[in-house]
């Protein structure tokens, strides 16, 4: 279950306290280190509402010690102390996102069913960039394959979507027969 809501307020406090202490690239480098973790195992303990929170504490401490500044520490001290570990990814991709933002960048994931040439992707950044809403800002594009799109894409900046995939299509024309919404109902 996604904790959006609690991981805006954490991400944020973070980031405020960050950009006050003028520690946010210090803290942005500690953020990025800790997601690039990528053992499974020590993301389901820190999540884990079984485990206590000074154990979950000391497992971080265990692996973060000296690679993370005094205020990153804190930080996840607190959220593990609060009960909060359940939003450990949400908080980080969430900071992700408004560090992104402060530092003018628009990350625009582009999901395509076969990986596209290079010429492609540069003419969708050409008419990306040439949007109005995009003049003079830094945009960067993340590709994705995902076969079960069938064709098409898919483009996804922030909460806004635009989907012209085959499976978006087909999606609504089960639902057209579903509803069946030739026929007249009858009364």
């Amino acid at each position: 279950m996604r904790q959006y809501k609690v991981a805006k307020r954490y991400s944020n406090a973070l980031f405020t306290l960050a950009v006050e202490q003028g520690k946010l690239e210090e803290v942005n480098n500690d953020m990025q280190l800790i997601s690039s973790v990528k053992h499974e195992e020590l993301k389901r303990v820190l999540r884990s509402p079984v485990i206590r929170p000074d154990k979950k504490i000391s497992i971080f401490k265990a692996v973060f010690e000296g690679k993370l500044s005094t205020l990153t520490f804190s930080f996840f001290n607190l959220i593990f102390s609060k009960g909060r570990a359940v939003a450990l990814e949400d908080i980080e991709l969430a900071f992700k996102e408004q560090y992104n933002l402060h530092k003018g960048l628009h990350i625009l994931q582009f999901t395509s069913a076969h990986p596209v040439s290079v010429e492609l992707m540069n003419e969708i950044r050409l008419r990306v960039q040439n949007l109005e809403r995009f003049k003079g800002k830094k945009v960067q594009i993340v590709e994705h394959v995902d076969p079960t799109l069938v064709g098409g894409f898919v483009l996804q900046l922030g909460d806004q979507l635009f989907d012209a995939s085959i499976r978006n299509d087909l999606r609504h024309i089960k639902k057209q027969f579903i509803e069946n919404m030739y026929i007249q109902a009858l009364r």
